[in-house]
């Protein structure tokens, strides 16, 4: 079972940051070098591709972000993870991508983490203007601030 899950946050200046995604679990499998494999795009969930909608223009790892909604696919790593901003949106997990229609791409570091996730679990920290995302004992922050 992957249940869909908001993660939403009304940021200092107005802007609404909704991301809408499945969060599948462990259930004691090898998850990423095993079930995600390294170096492939990743629908960053299951079932449908992630979401991300936003109000406002914002910056996502230093790049402009026009307000909209777009999928996000990341490319996990061993060290680093690829982040995708795209804008098909509806697509069954990744078998459809294109990177004709990303918006950017940008590498965020891969840390390992002393706490086990059971769930993919992403999170938006305002106070600390992250995007964060965790499963298993691996986690990525993604920078997020409001666009200049």
């Amino acid at each position: 079972m992957s249940p869909m899950t908001i993660a939403a946050v009304t940021l200092e200046d107005g802007t609404y940051v909704k991301i809408v995604y499945s969060s599948p679990r462990k259930r004691g499998r090898e998850i990423f070098g095993g079930l995600v494999p390294y170096g492939e795009v990743w629908r960053t969930g299951a079932n449908e591709a992630t979401e991300l909608t936003i109000t406002n223009a914002v910056l996502l790892g230093g790049n402009v972000i026009a307000a909209g909604t777009y999928a996000l696919f990341t490319i996990p790593g061993e060290e680093q993870w690829t982040v995708i901003i795209n804008r098909n949106l509806g697509q069954w997990g990744a078998y459809d991508y294109d990177s004709q229609a990303d918006v950017v791409r940008f590498d965020v570091p891969a840390q390992t983490i002393d706490r086990m996730h059971e769930a993919f679990t992403i999170s938006i920290d305002d106070a600390e203007n992250e995007i964060k995302m965790a499963w298993d004992s691996i986690a990525i922050a993604i920078p997020l601030t409001t666009s200049p």
